[in-house]
This record gives structure tokens, sequence and C-alpha cells, in this order.
């Protein structure tokens, strides 16, 4: 008999080992999922009227709803079988609590990436574009199925604007290396023109000397101081 009572004190000791455990991982789990209720998930009233964002948030939700199928219950428990086949409700719980933290979680990366990247805005303001499309008389591009010939038509215009505007600032450079040629022939010819009163200033002032010396030969001979 006390052979007999051994083992089943021993897995009783065990089976309230792995309840404990259970009971703990739970509450853990549950603590997490209390913090979690503070992160502010996107409400109804916040989604945006644009058909854009209208669509990518149902891409989104059943994005979501594919990746948690295979967060199932199926395949959580088989993860845990021992602690399945101890207390199936508790597991269900735990699963339950599981899941609800997962896709908060989620939800809220995608809220965050959503703001990071304005994608809000940008899509509303494709919606506006493409309205704004609709109204206009003039065609819309299309694709013509031709790679190059689709390239060429967006490169060659981008092209043509840099030249016209490349010629543009030549036209000016040209225009102000004009004025400054003007500048520099017009400081050549005061140049010029200053040389030229310099030599007939000299040459007047020459001519001048040379009168002078030949007047006071005439009024002073050299003959008369001779002694």
């Amino acid at each position: 008999m006390e052979d007999v009572e051994g083992p089943i004190e021993k897995l009783s000791n065990e089976n309230s080992a792995t309840q404990r455990r259970i009971d703990e991982s739970a509450e853990e789990l549950s603590s997490q999922v209390v913090k979690s209720e503070a992160i502010r998930e996107p409400s109804s009233n916040d989604e945006p009227r644009g058909k854009r964002l209208k669509l990518y948030n149902e891409v989104i939700d059943k994005s979501l709803e594919e990746f948690m199928h295979f967060a199932s219950f199926d395949r959580f428990s088989s993860m845990f079988h021992q602690f399945y086949k101890m207390n199936r409700q508790r597991m269900e719980n735990i699963h339950k609590q599981f899941v609800d933290e997962l896709q908060r979680a989620i939800k809220d990366d995608i809220r965050r990436l959503n703001e990071e990247a304005s994608l809000e805005s940008k899509l509303n303001e494709l919606d506006k574009l493409e309205s704004a499309a609709e109204n206009s008389p003039d065609p819309a591009w299309r694709p013509s199925g031709i790679p190059e010939q689709d390239f060429s038509s967006f490169i060659i215009p981008f092209y043509q604007k840099q030249e016209a505007y490349l010629r543009h600032e030549l036209k000016k450079i040209l225009a102000e290396n004009s004025a400054l040629a003007l500048k520099v022939q017009a400081g050549r010819e005061r140049i010029a023109q200053a040389e030229h009163q310099i030599s007939t200033a000299a040459a007047e002032w020459e001519a001048s000397a040379t009168k002078i010396e030949s007047l006071a030969s005439s009024l002073c001979p050299g003959d008369v101081f001779d002694v």
C-alpha cells in the first residue's frame, strides 16, 4: 500500500506544480492584456471617407483575419498538449487572451506605421487627384505598352525643360559678358584718351621749355657775362 501511495503522491505534487505554472502564466498574460488596453486602437469614427483608405482598411482587416487563422486554438493547444489535457477550460482562456493581445499589438503597429507614413492624407490626396482628373477635359495618361516609348514620353519633357532653363541661363550669361565687354572697351578708350592727353601735355611742356630757353638766350647773350 505504501508503494502505491508514493507514486500517487508524487503525481499529485507534479500536477499541482503544473497547475501553478499554468495559473502563473495566465495571470502574467492577463496583466499584459490589461496593460495593452491602455494602447489606443483606431476607432470607427476616425476612419476617413476616402475610398482608397477604406479599401486599404478592408485589405488590412482581411489579412489580419487570415493571419490570425494560423493562431487557431487547435494549433495553440497542440503546442501545449499536456496542459490542454489537464485543464481544457484554462487553456481556452489563455488562448483567447493570447489572441486578443496579439491582435491589439498588430493593430497598434499598423496604426503607428500609418501615422509615420501619413498614409491617410496621401491616399485622400490620391482620391482628390482622381476626382479632379475626372472633371478635367484633357485625356488622362495611359501606358502604351511599350516601355521605351512610355519612358521617353516622361523623360523627354523633363529634358526639354532643362534645356530651356539652360538656354535661358546661357542667354543671361552672354548678356552679362556683353555688358562687361562694353565696360572694358569703355575703360580702354578712357585710358587711351588719358595717354593722349598726357602725351599732348608733355609735348606742349617741351615746346614751352624750348621757347623759354630761346627767349632767355636772346635776352641774355653769353658774351655779356664774359670777363
